[in-house]
């Protein structure tokens, strides 16, 4: 049977908070699903659960046929307990489910009960484990391995191998593969393990345990992992020779003491701080333990169930933007020595052009290789609030920071992808980090005394900012009262002359249905990425374009649903689940985001209002385990596909992205102004002082032919060279020498000659260490 995950709308997230237990766990419908080893990007295991016979007349395995409750162990720690039940009430399967707090080694106390003991006494309990180690399930090696007298079920696969036993014997022991030779299809058949196989080889297997109940109606089941197989099976049977509640003491005692540094948010939520304890504990538990400061998106592969061995990635992987998100809701919470950690790892991270990779593994290696600006600015805006809350103790970012303030003027200001990876162009939310990490990269060089480079880094800043409408701003679109800004302004990255006409393109949107449309006005197309310019202070809340443009994302996004608003990421959107319920594949409808009732309230923060609606809507939306999804359902219910309005969706549960926005969303309410906002930006751009220097930006891979008047002209290239120009169709030439900064970059000034419009710059280039001419003439018009 080809290998595949498992759901990804968890119902449970779970590890030690010790550096030296390095396995995480995630839950689903009552059972263990993916098990990460030994860093947190390592999804080792499908799913463990129970397989439930009497031998004769009926067969139940966990996932599919019991009724399951699942409640937290303590507000902070990361354990569960689940009782999984018959349903017709003759007995349950009550586990409770941590992480040895020191050791790479799950486990799970499990006791059998019934009303009836006579009944009890006829149940057979089967462990059924699906490796599926070095992430995937082919080519994994199951045997049967005696140790001590004692049977052990084994795996291993590469440089990886898993040990799982239990306290009480296993009184048969089966290794097969899935769909054919494994413990779940012998004991469908007929209620009884007939097979007994020692190895199974090189494929999708399953191995199967019969836990002896007449020994014990409750035990600890374990499962190791480790390096060699002398690792996997001592961790086991030393987290096995230690009594469970000994082990789940200190596991509490871990998180509690993590907690015991919490900012007193709590009083300003509305559920008595249970999402806001969860979400700290969820955000510090997706940090990586061998890659101190990686922190992934999500412990999760969104629809895993449709997912093969070929998508390797899912969710747990590290992106820039989540990443700095969560660590500055951590420290909104009231810890910034992880958001410390975080800085460090993404400095070390970063590609030598300043850049970062769109997505990347926990030890740097890129995943995919998209081009996204904002990406690139988190992280200089995270070194300078660390620096504001005087955090970075003795860490200098400032070559971090100078690097990635060249790679935004060298490449902006057209994004390859936008905040969705989707679309390439001019898009607002893009623009917002970008107009904020180079005036936090200013600060960084003024603080230093270079105050030219410091006014070059800040130039660049404004320019962005006084184009913002020019670029993203549509004065002839449907969806509503005029001007309002668009989703995003269509251009190619590198295009020599691009047309920037927002008015007449058209935005090609991905993951749409076979048949469907998948081009549309681009003027037509909103979502609310906008509010990122008032959530930084760029754009004041009451500003007429967002407040026109805010009418239409409530008019034409929002969803209400019974745990209160949520919004699309945009219309049109095809990254969701599909119309019938069915899991998204490379197409589908996009659902509601939780994460955008965040962004929704902290505009009613900016405008000095109490969020109250979007945080008691964000708590309701989370799960009894106080999860928050990517994505829940937008319709009526749909009670054949299990999708039921304001639901989770088959998408990432949870969502780090979301969490991290709930958390500062309290931080917010509780200061009375957006955490997120850094007040050199709103001064700068709502002060009405109305210094900014008015410029173009002319370079070889954005050569623009217009400017207006008044505006100076900024020329910029990489190598040493001199500028011929005319303003006065040659009658008379002048050569300007670049001026050389530290951001590597060249640059010719050319100030005061758009004087009237109707009149044309020309010039050309003198390549110093080349001694050559470019061999053509630029002309830009001034109208």
């Amino acid at each position: 049977m080809r290998p595949g995950w498992t759901h990804s709308n968890k119902s449970a997230i779970g590890t030690a908070y010790s550096t030296s237990s390095r396995l995480w766990f995630t839950m689903w419908k009552g059972i263990v699903t993916e098990v990460s080893f030994p860093t947190i990007d390592r999804p080792q295991l499908r799913d463990l659960q129970y397989l439930i016979t009497d031998g004769k007349s009926f067969f139940h395995e966990e996932k599919r046929d019991h009724t399951f409750e699942i409640e937290r162990i303590s507000e902070v720690a990361l354990g569960y307990r689940c009782t999984n039940a018959d349903p017709a009430g003759r007995y349950a399967v009550v586990k409770d489910v941590i992480v040895n707090p020191h050791l790479a080694c799950l486990l799970q106390r499990t006791r059998i009960t019934a009303p009836d003991a006579a009944f009890l006494d006829t149940l057979h309990a089967y462990a059924l484990c699906a490796p599926h180690l070095e992430v995937g399930g082919y080519g994994n090696t199951g045997y049967v391995k005696t140790v001590n007298g004692r049977r052990l079920l084994m795996a291993r696969k590469g440089p990886t191998w898993m040990a799982m036993g239990a306290t009480v014997p296993f009184a048969r022991t089966s290794c097969g593969f899935v769909g054919a030779s494994d413990g779940w299809t012998d004991l469908h058949d007929n209620f009884v393990m007939d097979w007994e196989f020692d190895t199974a080889s090189d494929g999708n297997i399953a191995l199967t345990g019969e836990v002896d109940l007449s020994k014990a109606k409750e035990f600890t089941l374990g499962v190791a992992l480790g390096t060699t197989e002398h690792d996997a099976i001592a961790t086991l049977m030393q987290s096995l020779s230690h009594p469970f509640d000994d082990h789940l003491a200190s596991y509490k005692a871990q998180w509690e003491s993590a907690a015991a540094g919490l900012a007193e948010l709590a009083s300003h939520s509305y559920d008595e701080g249970s999402l806001y304890r969860s979400s700290f504990s969820l955000l510090l538990a997706h940090e990586d333990k061998g890659y101190p400061g990686a922190l992934i998106a999500s412990l999760t592969v969104p629809w895993g169930e449709a997912k093969g061995d070929d998508d390797t990635g899912g969710y747990h992987l590290v992106w820039t933007r989540d990443l700095v998100s969560s660590v500055l809701a951590l420290v909104a919470a009231g810890d910034v020595h992880t958001a410390l950690r975080a800085l460090i790892f993404l400095a070390v991270s970063q590609h030598d052009d300043g850049g970062f990779a769109q997505n990347f593994w926990v030890n740097g290696d890129a995943y995919w290789n998209g081009m996204q600006l904002d990406e690139v600015a988190f992280p200089m805006i995270l070194a300078w609030q660390l620096h504001r809350f005087g955090a970075l103790a003795d860490f200098d970012p400032f070559d971090m920071v100078r690097r990635g303030a060249g790679f935004l003027i060298r490449n902006g200001p057209v994004t390859q992808q936008e905040r969705w990876e989707e679309a390439s162009g001019y898009s607002p939310s893009t623009l917002a980090a970008n107009i904020v990490a180079l005036t936090c990269a200013a600060a960084f060089f003024r603080n230093r005394g270079d105050a030219a480079t410091a006014d070059f880094i800040q130039d660049q800043a404004d320019y962005l900012e006084d184009h913002l409408e020019e670029w993203t701003v549509t004065t002839t679109g449907t969806l509503g009262k005029l001007p309002y800004y668009m989703r995003i302004l269509p251009e190619l990255v590198g295009q020599e002359h691009p047309a920037e006409d927002k008015e007449s393109r058209v935005l090609r949107i991905a993951n749409r249905a076979p048949g469907a449309t998948d081009q549309f006005p681009a003027r037509d197309v909103i979502d609310g990425g906008f509010l990122e310019l008032v959530r930084h202070g760029i754009r004041a809340p009451d500003h007429p374009v967002v407040l026109n443009t805010l009418e239409i994302i409530d008019a034409v996004l929002k969803v209400e649903t019974p745990a209160g608003p949520s919004w699309h990421r945009y219309n049109h959107d095809g990254y969701g689940q599909q119309r019938d319920g069915g899991p998204f594949s490379w197409y589908g409808v996009g659902r509601a985001w939780p994460l955008l009732t965040g962004e929704r309230g902290h505009y009613e923060v900016a405008a000095g209002r109490r969020p109250e609606t979007y945080l008691r809507a964000m708590e309701r939306l989370a799960s009894k385990t106080c999860l928050l999804c990517e994505q829940v359902w937008d319709e009526a219910d749909k009670p054949e596909a299990y999708m039921r309005l304001g639901e989770p969706t088959g998408s990432a549960m949870p969502l780090m992205w979301a969490h991290a926005e709930y958390v500062k969303l309290l931080r917010s309410a509780a200061d009375g102004k957006v955490f997120d906002q850094i007040p050199e930006v709103a001064e700068r751009y709502q002060s009405g002082a109305g210094n900014n220097k008015k410029m173009e930006v002319w370079k070889f891979n954005r050569r623009v032919r217009f400017m207006r008047p008044g505006e100076m002209l900024r020329v910029i290239c990489e190598g040493r060279f001199s500028l011929r120009w005319t303003s006065d169709q040659w009658a008379s030439a002048h050569d300007s020498a670049s001026q050389a900064n530290p951001l590597d970059i060249e640059h010719v000034d050319l100030i005061e000659l758009a004087t009237t419009s109707g009149m044309s710059i020309e010039f050309t280039f003198f390549w110093i260490d080349a001694n050559r001419w470019e061999g053509r003439n630029y002309v830009i018009a001034v109208r």
